[in-house]
């Protein structure tokens, strides 16, 4: 089995071989590491660990910790492609074919982003339901993204990216949270379009993936026009 396990370790020269030694004695082979930021003093490291079948994954949260002021921050089961040059990519294929920029966007969020699906959705100007809500519509959707469709989403027009959380007010479908999903969205070229993207199960979007996500965002806007 393959599982993606975010870790919060001392940024110091040392920690990250460690975690490594420990993990291989539980018979852990790492297959990728990512560093998703850094941060007065912290690192957190995105590892792609091969399990042999019979270990639990639990293993995997006890070996890291084991080490001195490591923290597990989420495991689950990992089922993308190791991608090394992700962002590259996406930008010469959009280069090559704009008019589909947006379906090779949402195609690409999850490789890069380790999500499990990305959509883009549109508020319609103008339009509106009987209670005042905007009406909104789907333009592009990875194969995974949920088949539930938004009718309004209050915290449309977006200025900045974001973390989306029901419980602070970013009304959602239900179906978009389902298994504890984790939303990030970013504003796409404008501020009433916003590609989303969910995570079921986690890890949280932190603030350096929401920077990349805007970025990404912005590149593949202006690519497409």
């Amino acid at each position: 089995m393959t599982y993606l396990l975010r870790v919060v370790l001392p940024d110091r020269p040392g920690t990250l071989g460690a975690v490594a030694s420990a993990l291989g004695v539980e018979g852990a082979d790492i297959l990728s590491v990512d560093v998703v930021e850094r941060h007065q003093g912290q690192a957190v490291d995105d590892l792609v660990v091969d399990l042999p079948s019979a270990r639990p994954p639990d293993v995997l949260i006890t070996a890291a910790e084991s080490v001195r002021d490591v923290v597990v921050e989420s495991v689950r089961p990992f089922f993308g492609p190791l991608d090394t040059a992700r962002e590259l990519e996406l930008v010469e294929s959009v280069a090559a074919a704009p008019d589909d920029g947006l379906s090779l966007l949402v195609d690409a969020v999850p490789r890069i982003f380790r999500s499990a699906w990305a959509l883009v959705v549109e508020a319609s100007s103008g339009d509106v339901w009987s209670d005042g809500g905007t009406r909104v519509r789907r333009v592009a959707a990875s194969s995974a993204a949920p088949e539930t469709e938004a009718e309004t989403l209050p915290w449309l027009p977006l200025v900045k990216a974001t973390v989306l959380d029901p419980a602070a007010g970013h009304t959602v479908p239900q179906a978009w949270t389902d298994l504890d999903t984790e939303l990030a969205a970013a504003p796409l070229g404008r501020s009433d379009r916003a590609v989303v993207a969910g995570r079921p199960g986690g890890p949280g979007f932190r603030p350096s993936e929401l920077a990349r996500l805007s970025h990404l965002a912005g590149i593949v806007a202006t690519m497409t026009g």
